[in-house]
């Protein structure tokens, strides 16, 4: 394999230098016979915190489908995905290396008849140990509860389980060496996961002040899904006729998002770029997501950053450019820090060392 040359201003820190590609890695060493395959800005691979591989508003999809969506994915600059529920068997990714890395959460776990269908485990309360340890096992390091949903009887947004069930999902799953994340819309489950030791919250729209300092200390991480909280006032008026409380619910939440997330900004919670792609949403959306969570007054390499370099430090990965490490990294022609619209024309794409 040809020994590849990239030059350009390396972020995080913005320096210029040479970075070589050999054998999926990079070096900071010359590398005789190197072929000069771009110039431009260099960002460690994009990430996009939450997104569904595997699915779409109907259930699961076929391997076919996935590809295409992983590829989306890929096009985008994202080069590593935190699937957030899936009920397709999606670990066959791993073994493709044209395809970005992949770390998955399973199945999501809601309660019966209270989520999308076709989505979820739908279980009881005293179902709920068996089936965390279940995706604990059988994802890749994370498992996604639904925290909230609608609920019939009160017509509105309510907790799916009760804080003890909660309680002993986040306590099963650390026993089994799995993060546990939640989807979360409104205020009253919010405190109970916290209290539990969950280690990040979906969404977050019901955040109170109080609620994100605890956040804050505690090391809980947020990924707002900025761009998925436009469609609330859809939600509401689908759910106007028949439930009037939830739909005023959606639309308070809608109008105060900006605020919410923010005052999560400014007490500290550490704020990841994620998609929800694969439900309503269309994957290869990470530029979008990006540009949403600085609309609501992020610095914009902050913003950045939680799409690349620090969501990959949160997941395990090293965020940097430095000697050695795996060549994921996307070249652009602009400054993204100054124009964060470049993010949607990579001029170049590497993944695993390979110009894809």
């Amino acid at each position: 394999m040809t020994p590849l040359r990239f030059r350009g201003p390396t972020l995080p820190d913005g320096e210029t230098r040479d970075l070589y590609v050999v054998d999926g890695h990079v070096t900071l060493e010359p590398v005789a016979g190197a072929d000069t395959a771009a110039e431009g800005w260099i960002v460690p691979g994009l990430v996009d915190a939450h997104c569904h591989l595997g699915l779409d508003a109907h259930g699961a999809v076929d391997a076919e489908t996935t590809e295409q969506q992983a590829l989306a994915d890929r096009a985008s600059g994202s080069l590593l995905l935190r699937d957030c529920g899936s009920p397709a068997d999606t670990r066959w990714i791993h073994e493709r290396d044209d395809l970005p890395r992949l770390i998955r959460c399973g199945r999501h776990i809601a309660r019966t008849r209270r989520y999308i269908r076709e989505f979820a485990h739908e279980i009881e309360p005293d179902q709920i140990a068996a089936y965390v340890a279940q995706e604990a096992e059988a994802g890749d390091g994370w498992v996604k509860l639904v925290g909230d949903w609608i609920s019939r009887e009160e017509g509105d947004l309510a907790p799916s389980f009760p804080a003890d069930a909660f309680a002993t999902a986040i306590a099963t799953a650390h026993e089994h060496g799995a993060k546990v994340t939640a989807h979360c819309f409104g205020e009253a489950v919010l405190p109970w996961l916290i209290e539990a030791g969950i280690d990040c919250i979906e969404h977050g729209t019901g955040l109170t002040t109080d609620l994100v300092e605890a956040m804050a200390a505690r090391g809980i991480a947020l990924v707002p899904t900025a761009h998925q909280l436009n469609n609330f006032p859809m939600y509401a008026e689908q759910g106007a006729e028949r439930f009037p409380g939830y739909a005023a619910h959606m639309l308070d939440l809608h109008a105060r998002r900006r605020e919410t997330i923010m005052a999560a900004y400014e007490a500290g919670v550490a704020i990841y770029a994620g998609t929800d792609a694969g439900g309503v949403l269309p994957h290869g959306l990470i530029a979008d997501e990006v540009a949403e969570l600085a609309s609501y007054g992020m610095p914009a390499d902050y913003a950045l950053g939680g799409a690349s370099w620090r969501a990959r430090e949160w997941l395990g990965l090293d965020g940097s450019l430095d000697e050695g490490v795996a060549a994921d990294f996307v070249v652009y022609p602009r400054d993204p820090r100054e124009d964060l619209a470049v993010l949607r024309e990579p001029a170049v794409v590497v993944l695993r060392g390979q110009v894809v």
